[in-house]
C-alpha cells in the first residue's frame, strides 16, 4: 500500500531537506491525497503506460501514479528534491521503489537520448505555472512515444489550450498544441489543496496524440506566430510582413482556401498548415 502524503508530512519533508517553496521554480506542492489521486484516474492510464512526470516535488503525486503505471520516469529541476524523491517513495511505497527513475534536470532541455528505457508512453505532470506551455510542446516535439496525458496548469492556461477556434482564449498555446494532439478540459483544481496556496485556479487538460497536419511544422508555427502578433488585424494584414507584402500574403491565403478577411483566432491547425504550404508551392 502506498502511503500518500497530506499537509503534515509535506511540511515535515520540506523541513528536513530545508526547502522552502519558491516562485522562481513556481513551487507549488500538492498537499491533498484525494487530488493526486483524481489526477491519475483523469490520466486514464493503462497499467503498461510509462509515465513522464515533470516537477514532481516532494513526490505526492510520484507516489499515487506508481500503482497506476509500469514505470515513472520523474524530471526535477531543483537538485535537492531530485536527490530526495528516491528515498521517499522507499520509505512509503517499498514494493514499487524500483518503478521510478529520477533525472536532476530542466524538462525544456530534455530530449529522448536523455531518457533510458522504457520510452514515456504518458505525460503527467502538476506544471510550474511559469514555464507550462514550453514544457508541453517541447516534450510532444522531442518524445514521438508520448501517446498522449494529463497535466495541471493555471486555470487561465487550461481554458487556452482547450480552446476551440474562434473563442478569444484560442490563441498560439492552443494551435500549437493542437498540432500534436487533441486537448479537452478535465476539471478545475482549488488553490487550498497547494502549499503554498496559489492565487488562482488550476485546470487539468487531458491530450491525445493524433497525426498532424501535412508540411512544415517550422512554416506553420511561423505562420501562427505571425498571426497572432496582430490578432486583431485580418490574415491579411497580419500575414504582410510574413509573406512579403499585404497583397502577396492575400494571394497565399487565397491559394490555401483561406479567406484573407479572417484573423487567425478563426483558424484551425490545418488551415494554418495549408497557409505554410501554399507558401512554400508559391515559393517553388
Amino acid at each position: 500500500m502506498t502511503g500518500l502524503l497530506g499537509p503534515a508530512e509535506i511540511r515535515a519533508l520540506a523541513a528536513g531537506l530545508g526547502v522552502r517553496p519558491t516562485k522562481t521554480l513556481g513551487q507549488n506542492f500538492v498537499h491533498d491525497p484525494n487530488t493526486v489521486r483524481r489526477i491519475v484516474r483523469a490520466a486514464e492510464l493503462a497499467p503498461g503506460d510509462v509515465v513522464l512526470e515533470v516537477g514532481p516535488g516532494l513526490g505526492s503525486l510520484t507516489l499515487a501514479l506508481l500503482p497506476a503505471a509500469a514505470h515513472v520516469h520523474a524530471v526535477e529541476i531543483d537538485p535537492v528534491l531530485a536527490a530526495a524523491l528516491p528515498q521517499t517513495v522507499a520509505d512509503r511505497a517499498p514494493a514499487l521503489a524500483d518503478r521510478l527513475t529520477v533525472h536532476s534536470g530542466d524538462a525544456t532541455r530534455l530530449a529522448a537520448a536523455d531518457l533510458p528505457a522504457p520510452a514515456p508512453t504518458a505525460l503527467v505532470a502538476n506544471l510550474p505555472y511559469n514555464v507550462a506551455v514550453p514544457v508541453v510542446l517541447h516534450l510532444l516535439a522531442e518524445l514521438p512515444s508520448l501517446t498522449g496525458g494529463l497535466v495541471m496548469v493555471q486555470k487561465e492556461v487550461a481554458d487556452r489550450l482547450t480552446a476551440e477556434p474562434g473563442g478569444k482564449s484560442y490563441g498560439i498555446p492552443t494551435a500549437k498544441l493542437a498540432w500534436y494532439a487533441r486537448a479537452r478540459p478535465a476539471g478545475r483544481v482549488p488553490p487550498a489543496v497547494f502549499w503554498p496556496v496559489p492565487n488562482v485556479d488550476s485546470g487539468l487538460v487531458r491530450f491525445t496524440r493524433h497525426d498532424p497536419p501535412p508540411g512544415s511544422r517550422e512554416e506553420a508555427f511561423a505562420v501562427i506566430d505571425a498571426a497572432f502578433a496582430q490578432r486583431r488585424k485580418t490574415l491579411r494584414a497580419a500575414l504582410s510582413g510574413w509573406a512579403g507584402g499585404a497583397d502577396r500574403a492575400a494571394a497565399v491565403l487565397t491559394a490555401a482556401g483561406v479567406d484573407p478577411g479572417l484573423r487567425g483566432e478563426a483558424l484551425t491547425i490545418e488551415q494554418f498548415a495549408a497557409i505554410a504550404q501554399a507558401a512554400i508551392d508559391q515559393a517553388g
